[in-house]
């Protein structure tokens, strides 16, 4: 028996996948791990916690991939790495989905069906998706707990929140204001304004420009303009900037009316009103309108409290001058800057007791304004112009495209509106947050230092409260007229101080269980008892606390948190800089002035193929499922890794991207090991008494320039991965890594297979198929985080050759190996160095046989190499790595040459950098490139790069903005034999000699007879080993070419060595028959452009 099992020539990865990952189950891959690495360090990690109510997408995907290379990585580095996953259970997602669900379109339904009946029903589809969860991410490869995983709608999570809070409370973080907010009337709650970022559209709105006659004469009319008419209902002012000069003008068709706008906007204006002739009356500045008063546009507040104060000029510094008429209509209910000027100005109170706003929690109107009563605030545009147009108020009635904010959850317009809301004082802490976000390593760092930087330097005060029903209730208790207020931070703490609760237990803290609890007022009996205010947490808040919640800290596991806090690692997408990232560092840097993480990998979002947002209503993009079911996860997961979308760019999604990484990494790699099978397989099998087994001795053995090569490049790839790793730089590591496979496969192996199949004898075989199993292993060992599926199969095979090997060193599954430590010893870079250069050599006679359209079958004379240093030129030979270049290029002679050659038959040439000078140079772009181009000659450029710098139309220019190559001078070799074709680069310069003769063209047919024996062979899966002889019959031949018998005569050592069989020549036919009784197959094949050959094959 084999050491190997024999690998499938055609693998099915998907199938393949399936098997491992029923292993993995077997073993239970998780537990395992978790139990083999107890008692190592902790590495630890949070996992951000998506909603439930969906399932997952490519963007899930992404995020869970890096997270996982990462995590199996650090167990590879010797770490207790847990991985929990989490559920965000609370929130607008779930409740618009009840919503939906119940056909409830406002907060009185809610209050109609009963809180507990609404807060159940969404209790109920929280985790409605967690099995497709779970089955989409282990069928994809993450290893995460989901049986341990916490979730938000937990008491111990919902508890820990509360102490959260309790402790900002404590700290005077925590107030209650009136203030304008981004408010979804769909969800009808205010948002916190990272939420309002989320999801801005270009939408064409109303531009229209409407009259505020002056009430001392109502002939001087000031223009005001807005794109929000549903606001004019509730306007009580307009403003003006007291600095900036306004003009009174009159048109030849306005009558004895005189308008009034900003001088600056005058021209748009007259475009507006398609006006050209006009006439100036005068100006002022608008300080001299402070106070003015004018006449309302509607009635509907006429009899409104602070109405004499209503329907004045104000003058105030946030009015702009660069869109608009330079004057601002003022509704204070939806505009944070109209309410800050009305309050400073005394028109309303601070409080917003006596604020017009004429709508209900879901933006329907009310009273006072009857004629709107319960039509929706972006419905009412169209009647509300009707009704100015009425009143000969509406100057123009046109449309503009502009970007405006849309609920991230219902995809419904925002407004802006003054609602009483709970904020955390995140501006006080400015300061240290920027300090702690200095603290934390980002990947990419640019979104460290300028995303989230400006993000924390522009930081405003956080709301937090949420006027919904299914959360975590914020847990406040007050009095009627909120003067005196209650933070509660535990159940026991709210189970002492409760007046109602009796002997009752507290096992879930959801409002329809405690908001009917009261607290005694401290100030006697003689006080109402204090209430718990009705809002809920914003789940961003919830999340935020996650690393505290999710372990019941500080209520249990104070230790556990002393040792994984911060977090080593967290990683999401692009949008969570202003999301999840912001809450955690907010939150930390309140309760312990330490930011919440060490390392964070920020990725960038995955849009559809056509560079849109991915979108189930317009299906742009493949079920993940189903690609993952047609080419593997592991394709899946490298197209991901390796794309620039873990850079934080975008990535456009295709599949056939997926499909190009089974075609150039996987199958290749695959391939690369099914060889290495059967080769070792066949050593076995010919040498019967030895067994193949790993021998990490085998780079002293060898003597082999290539084994120590590819033995090098393996540990200085390692090297690298390690380096790489430990910076969480993975969009260095995975091109690296696939960089390498490419080395090993198509050079490593294709240049030593001869040795691998016996060739040479059998200690090289041997050499050179225990090399390449020690590369392989380390290969699996690395890409192993990346994409565990393949490394698994892989490994499950190898393994059996760690016959001597300790248990620890060959466990279950390659995800408990350890990365090994670097072989410094064995890295040489000279002769790394040296295999890129002969690469090189033998890419560039590739590319010259393309250019002359000679196949490589075709056998050439010569091939020239000429270089700068001789020293190369001679180590080429001495380490015969000449050899590689005659075999690859099917060369007969190698010519070196020294750097005199190289000097004559090569030039200098300059190219401007343009991504480099482009903004540098402007409008001088053209004249410097045209010097750079045709002026600078050798003598200047080697001028150049003495000097490192060069002055050109007045700009000094050095060696990063003009790039230097060196080229063929076409000038210098054509003179030279028209049949020696040249290339070069900076280092080389070859020639091939296409000369052509009657011996080439004999080993060209005998390479190509050789090549279509063996794809016969292949296409009739013949046994590599089957012990036959192959006879060749010549059945016609046009031209009466004598090719044929030449070849059979000449070049029969040649052709026995590349097929391994007996070739014979056959053409008696009785000699024929009488072999006919051992035929295993024949087939006819066209051999040049005379012959037709019948191929015979015969058991022995």
């Amino acid at each position: 028996m084999t050491t190997f099992s024999v690998v499938s020539e055609r693998p099915d990865f998907p199938k393949l996948e399936e098997e491992v990952l029923e292993y993995w189950r077997k073993i239970n891959i998780l537990k395992l791990t978790l139990e083999k690495t107890k008692g190592r360090p902790n590495y630890s990690f949070y996992d951000g916690p998506p909603f439930a109510t969906g399932l997952p997408h490519y963007g899930h995907i992404l995020a869970g991939t890096v997270k996982d290379v990462v995590t199996r990585y650090a167990t590879q580095k010797g770490y207790y790495c847990e991985r929990r996953f989490g559920w965000d259970c609370h929130g607008l997602p779930v409740e618009h989905e009840i919503d939906k669900q119940l056909n409830i379109t406002s907060r009185e339904d809610v209050l109609n069906k009963g809180i507990d009946f609404y807060n159940e029903s969404c209790r109920s589809i929280v985790l409605r998706y967690t099995q497709e969860w779970k089955s989409t991410v282990e069928r994809v490869g993450r290893l995460i707990d989901f049986d341990n995983g916490y979730k938000t709608m937990d008491l111990n999570f919902m508890q820990t929140v509360w102490w959260v809070f309790k402790q900002l409370f404590d700290q005077n973080l925590v107030y209650r204001a009136y203030r304008v907010m981004p408010y979804s009337t769909a969800c009808a709650t205010p948002l916190s304004n990272f939420e309002c970022n989320l999801n801005y559209k270009d939408v064409n709105d109303p531009s229209v420009i409407i009259t505020f006659p002056l009430l001392e004469d109502p002939n001087i009319q000031f223009l005001a303009w807005t794109t929000t008419p549903w606001t004019l209902p509730s306007n009580v002012a307009i403003a003006v900037h007291p600095e900036k000069k306004y003009l009174y003008f009159k048109t030849n068709h306005s009558n004895d009316i005189t308008y009034v706008v900003a001088e600056s906007r005058l021209e748009w204006v007259l475009s507006e009103l398609k006006i050209k002739e006009y006439n100036i009356i005068s100006d002022c500045i608008g300080a001299e309108l402070h106070n003015k008063k004018v006449i309302p546009l509607f009635d509907y507040f006429k009899n409104h409290e602070s109405s004499h104060q209503f329907w004045k000029i104000l003058a105030d510094n946030y009015v702009t001058d660069n869109t608009g008429t330079g004057i601002v209509h003022m509704a204070p209910a939806f505009g944070e800057d109209d309410y800050r000027v009305c309050v400073s100005n005394g028109i309303i109170d601070n409080h917003g007791t006596n604020l017009p706003c004429p709508m209900d929690s879901n933006g329907r109107f009310t009273e006072p304004v009857s004629d709107l009563k319960g039509i929706w605030f972006k419905d009412s545009d169209k009647i509300i112009k009707q009704e100015l147009k009425k009143k000969s108020r509406l100057l123009t009635d046109n449309t503009c495209m502009h970007s405006y904010p849309f609920c991230w959850r219902s995809d419904t317009p925002l407004q802006y509106r003054a609602v009483p809301s709970w904020f955390i004082n995140v501006e006080s802490l400015k300061d240290k947050l920027l300090i702690n976000n200095e603290k934390t390593n980002w990947i990419p760092n640019y979104v460290k230092e300028k995303r989230f930087h400006n993000w924390l330097q522009d930081a405003r005060d956080w709301c937090v409260s949420r006027n919904r029903f299914w959360g975590t209730p914020i847990p406040i208790w007050v009095s009627e007229d909120y003067t005196i207020i209650k933070c509660i931070g535990s159940i026991e703490e709210l189970k002492s101080l409760a007046s109602n609760l009796k002997d009752e237990e507290i096992n879930d803290i959801h409002r329809h269980f405690i908001d009917y609890i009261e607290i005694p007022d401290p100030r006697g009996n003689n006080y109402p008892p204090l209430k718990r205010i009705e809002e809920v947490f914003d789940c961003w808040f919830e999340s935020g606390s996650m690393p505290y919640a999710s372990i019941n800290y500080p209520f249990e596991n104070q230790e556990l948190f002393n040792n994984i806090f911060p977090a080593d690692f967290v990683g999401e997408g692009l949008d969570q800089t202003r999301g999840w990232f912001y809450t955690l560092m907010v939150l930390s840097t309140a309760l312990f002035d330490q930011p919440a993480f060490k390392n964070i990998i920020v990725n960038g979002l995955v849009l559809a193929s056509d560079g849109k947002k991915m979108s189930k209503r317009l299906k742009n993009y493949p079920d993940p499922l189903d690609i993952v079911n047609k080419y593997g996860a592991d394709s899946l997961r490298l197209f991901l890794i390796n794309s620039p979308v873990v850079r934080a760019e975008t990535l456009r999604f295709k599949e056939e991207g997926v499909k190009d990484v089974i075609k150039d990494v996987l199958l290749p790699w695959y391939h690369c090991y099914r060889f290495f099978v059967q080769e070792a397989i066949r050593y076995e099998n010919t040498n019967h008494n030895i067994k193949f087994k790993s021998n990490k001795q085998v780079i002293k053995n060898t003597n082999n320039i290539m084994d120590k090569w590819i033995y090098s490049e393996a540990q200085s790839l390692l090297k690298f991965v390690k380096t790489e790793m430990d910076a969480y730089r993975l969009y260095n590591v995975t091109p690296r890594l696939i960089s390498f496979l490419d080395t090993l496969c198509n050079w490593y192996v294709r240049l030593n297979r001869d040795r691998m199949r016996g060739i040479y004898g059998m200690n090289d075989t041997k050499n050179s198929l225990e090399i390449l199993y020690q590369v392989l292993m380390l290969t699996v060992k690395l890409l192993s985080p990346f994409i565990p599926f393949t490394c698994e199969l892989l490994y499950s095979n190898l393994k059996n050759a760690l016959i001597d090997e300790l248990e620890e060193e060959k466990p279950e599954s390659v995800h408990l190996l350890l990365i090994p430590e670097v072989e410094e010893e064995f890295i040489d870079k000279k002769i790394e160095e040296a295999i890129n250069q002969l690469r090189e050599i033998i890419v560039m006679g590739r590319n010259l046989r393309e250019k002359k359209k000679v196949s490589v079958k075709t056998p050439l004379k010569s091939i020239n190499i000429v270089h700068k240093d001789k020293s190369v030129l001679d180590y080429l030979v001495e380490s015969k790595l000449i050899n590689y270049i005659k075999e690859e290029l099917n060369i007969l002679q190698v010519i070196t040459d020294n750097n005199s050659e190289f000097e004559k038959i090569t030039k200098l040439v300059a190219t401007p950098n343009f991504k480099v000078l482009g903004s540098r140079l402007g409008k001088s772009m053209k004249d410097v490139t045209n010097y750079i181009k045709n002026e600078m000659n050798n003598e200047i450029i080697q001028q150049f790069l003495k000097d490192g710098i060069i002055k050109i139309h007045g700009y000094e220019l050095n060696l990063d903005e003009i790039i230097i190559q060196t080229v063929v001078d076409n000038n210098s070799v054509i003179d030279m034999n028209n049949e020696i074709i040249y290339e070069g680069s900076s280092q080389f310069v070859i020639g091939l000699d296409f000369t052509s003769d009657i011996e080439f063209e004999n080993m060209a047919y005998s390479r190509e007879l050789a090549n279509k024996i063996q794809k016969i062979r292949k296409e009739k899966n013949m046994d590599p080993d089957a012990n036959v002889t192959i006879y060749l019959q010549l059945i016609s031949n046009k031209n009466e070419s004598k090719k044929f018998h030449t070849v059979m005569t000449s070049y029969n050592d040649y052709l026995q060595k590349i097929i391994r069989k007996p070739i014979k020549e056959i053409s008696d036919s009785e000699l024929l028959n009488s072999i006919k009784d051992r035929l295993l197959f024949e087939c006819e094949i066209e051999v040049g452009m005379d012959d037709k050959v019948n191929v015979i094959v015969i058991k022995n």
